[in-house]
């Protein structure tokens, strides 16, 4: 398990396990499959955000 804050340890069809904006308090996990890469930088502290293949914007 990495902490997902390089761009580079994230491929599109990737199994993930992510953090939802509304379980941040929580730190609930969610788990789905990467459709897209939405992070354009190639590093971020706080992580890459992506769009998971169950719809909808999370990370």
């Amino acid at each position: 398990m990495t902490g997902g804050q390089n761009r580079t340890q994230i491929k599109t069809g990737q199994t993930v396990s992510i953090v939802l904006k509304k379980d941040q308090r929580t730190g609930l996990l969610t788990q789905g499959v990467v459709k897209n890469i939405l992070t354009k930088s190639f590093f971020h502290p706080h992580g890459i955000k992506v769009r998971l293949e169950i719809g909808g914007l999370w990370g």
